[in-house]
Parts: structure tokens; C-alpha cells; sequence
């Protein structure tokens, strides 16, 4: 018996040993990955949208006439928080109602960082200068974490369409979907400019 024992012992082995060469672990290893990457993202930009409500009140106490802009920030920032709770990465349409409810919340910092040229008190305030370098760096995280949740994507859905990934795909793993990417409309391609001469960090280091 001990040899039959042995035997059967030592073709699990060769078996397991075959199956983990060819892949088989592939697609949960790099599914949580890019979860992880995701996870990352949407961290970052609630980042940003905790600092919205701060950066606000600072501004209203320098240039509260400039009430449309303000109320559209606010506003922005309601819907992307809103959004930010209903993301699932599988659903290309969740995706794409996030990035856009992300972008419009960067178009409206973009634009209340722009008025703030006209107050000179503003900008040497040192509560607002503290909230810009903080917005800068969340910018460079966000853009960093975009970055890693892309490449991500982009392994794992290559897993599931490439032999020998796609095998496994249609028998062990069949319930597994491609995750949607980013798609940056041309407009929302960049990130706000917060810099007003304090000295930017370069693109992808996070400044604080």
C-alpha cells in the first residue's frame, strides 16, 4: 500500500506542479490586483473630496461673490461622492458615470483655482496655501494610482482573452468579467493646475 500511496502522492504533485506553470492561478492573482489598484483610485479621489469642503470655506472668505463658482464645486463634489459609492469595475457603465462625475469635479477646482488670481490676500493666505500643496498632491497620487489601475486592467483582461488564460477562463473561472479601463475625455485630460508659483512636484510624485 505504501507504494501505491507514494505513487499517488508524487502524480498530485506533478499535477499541481503542471497546472500552477500553466497559469491556473493567473486570473484571481491578478483580479485582486487591479481590486487593489481600484481600491487605490477611488482612496484618492475621496482624498480630494475631503479637501473640497475646507478649500471652499477659505476661498468664500476672500471672494464670497464669487458664488456661481462655488456652488458648482459643492455641487460637483455631492455628485462624485454620490457616484463614488456605486462603482463596480465590471460595469463599464458605472465606469464611465464615475470618470464623469470625477472629471466635473476637477473642472470645477480648475476653475475656482483660476478666480483666485484676482485675490491677492487669497493667495499668500496661509490656510489656502496649505490646502493647495495638499491639492497638489492628491492630483500626483490620482494621477499615480490611475496609472496602476490601468496597467492592471490591462493584465488581467489580457489573462482572460489569451491562451492559456482564456482555458481556464471558460471552465474554472467563467464567472470572472473584464474590468473597464479609464477613458479621459480630451477635456478632463489633465489635471487642475494648482500651482501658483510655490513650486510644483513633478507629474506622478505625490508633493505632500
Amino acid at each position: 500500500m505504501r507504494p501505491v500511496l507514494a505513487l499517488r502522492f508524487a502524480v498530485l504533485f506533478v499535477a499541481a506542479t503542471f497546472l500552477a506553470s500553466c497559469g491556473i492561478n493567473a486570473i484571481p492573482t491578478y483580479e485582486e490586483q487591479a481590486k487593489a489598484a481600484w481600491s487605490q483610485v477611488e482612496n484618492q479621489y475621496q482624498r480630494r473630496a475631503d479637501l473640497v469642503p475646507n478649500l471652499v470655506e477659505t476661498v468664500k472668505g476672500f471672494a464670497a461673490q464669487e458664488r456661481e463658482v462655488l456652488t458648482a464645486v459643492v455641487e460637483a463634489r455631492s455628485k462624485a461622492t454620490q457616484t463614488n459609492l456605486q462603482v463596480d469595475p465590471t460595469d463599464a457603465e458605472a465606469m464611465r458615470r464615475y470618470q464623469e462625475a470625477q472629471g466635473e469635479l476637477g473642472a470645477a477646482l480648475g476653475r475656482l483655482l483660476a478666480i483666485t488670481e484676482n485675490y491677492p490676500d487669497l493667495k499668500s493666505n496661509q490656510n489656502f496655501l496649505a490646502l493647495q500643496s495638499q491639492l497638489e498632491g492628491t492630483e500626483n497620487r490620482i494621477a499615480v494610482a490611475r496609472r496602476d489601475y490601468i496597467e492592471a486592467v490591462r493584465q488581467y483582461n489580457t489573462e482572460l482573452k489569451t491562451f492559456p488564460g482564456r482555458l481556464w477562463a471558460m471552465t474554472l473561472y467563467s464567472g470572472n468579467e473584464p474590468m473597464a479601463n479609464f477613458e479621459t475625455a480630451p477635456e478632463n485630460a489633465a489635471p487642475p493646475q494648482v500651482d501658483f508659483g510655490t513650486g510644483a512636484a513633478p507629474a506622478g510624485q505625490p508633493a505632500n
